[in-house]
């Protein structure tokens, strides 16, 4: 795609999710009469014998929230500096609440920590950025959200359209009403803001309680984390990244070296291009993590879990913001 066209798409998705592109009539009105959704009702009616009357007496009830559009504009990762980003989850008041709910939960956690093998501080500090432990976990209605994303933000679409998908799969198989369940603006629930399909594929029922309860059962939110970032292939015992300088600040580095979170290169390779690798790293792979800040860039070697913990969020200020947020409240449980 040339500049000039995706310049031109990148305006006209502007456009599209403001309601300046069309008029107000066209965006008024419920999903059952939207033609997009009513293809998908179809394609549910075929691959997994969903009723086709059944789901637009169903979206008859859910409506475009232009409230969701406006916040896909303006995720926290793209708006914020490094610094700026970690003071939001660098709290003392989210530190002091950390240990608080991890003292609470001490077993839980240490019986997850165990099974899956994962550290209990960073199934603690994801639970913490994602939900402030189980404080904060979105407001809005999770069918609204998937449905406004999959229907009306074409950006993405595809991807809504297929949570949208498990959604409506998981309220069936664990016998939820989809017009209850409560998220984030992107449909992410519960304490560990589990996407739906993550849900189907990862929620665990750690109480024994014969449900997979992320929006209420602590037990079950804290194995289901464990078992996300085990899934993904934790590295037992390995480390996650550890901050590195370059020989000069000024040096221009290509914008490729900072484009994969997955470990590709050795420590000696970076050793050469000018970075003052530690001995302990020479022969591992690591990936070259970047935090840009108003003053200066930080400089990280990321390890295979610092990947993983990216596939939690795809955000490098995320995964570095878990990190420290895990260090933070070991520290000040020991």
């Amino acid at each position: 795609m040339t500049f000039f066209r995706a310049a031109m798409a990148y305006i006209t998705a502007i456009l599209y999710l403001s309601g300046s592109l069309f008029p107000a009539q066209v965006l008024a009105g419920d999903y059952a009469e939207n033609v997009t959704a009513q293809k998908f009702f179809k394609e549910m009616e075929k691959r997994h014998n969903f009723d086709d009357s059944e789901l637009r007496k169903l979206f008859s009830q859910v409506y475009r929230d232009q409230r969701i559009l406006d916040l896909m504009l303006k995720p926290a990762e793209k708006r914020l500096a490094w610094r700026e980003y970690r003071k939001i989850f660098l709290d003392n008041v989210r530190i002091r609440n950390g240990i608080k709910f991890w003292e609470e939960n001490e077993k839980v956690i240490s019986d997850a920590s165990d099974r899956y093998g994962v550290p209990g501080e960073i199934i603690v500090a994801i639970i913490g950025v994602e939900t402030r432990y189980g404080k904060v976990t979105g407001n809005h209605r999770v069918i609204s959200a998937l449905s406004t994303l999959a229907f009306d933000y074409p950006p993405r679409s595809r991807f809504f359209r297929n949570e949208l998908e498990s959604f409506l799969l998981l309220t069936r198989e664990e016998n939820k009403s989809p017009l209850e369940l409560k998220g984030s603006y992107a449909g992410a629930m519960g304490y560990g803001q589990f996407m739906p399909s993550s849900y189907r594929a990862y929620a665990v029922d750690s109480d024994g309680d014969g449900k997979r309860d992320i929006w209420n059962s602590r037990a079950d939110a804290i194995g289901s984390v464990a078992n996300y970032l085990s899934a993904h292939n934790w590295e037992k015992g390995a480390g996650v990244a550890t901050r590195v300088q370059l020989d000069s600040d000024s040096r221009e580095l290509p914008e490729n070296l900072f484009s994969d979170m997955r470990p590709n290169f050795t420590g000696s390779q970076l050793l050469k291009m000018g970075f003052k690798v530690p001995s302990t790293h020479l022969e591992k792979m690591v990936a070259l993590i970047r935090l840009r800040s108003d003053a200066e860039s930080e400089y990280w070697l990321g390890e295979w879990n610092f990947y993983v913990i990216t596939r939690y969020n795809r955000s490098p200020m995320y995964a570095m913001a878990v990190l420290q947020l895990a260090q933070a409240l070991r520290m000040g449980k020991s």
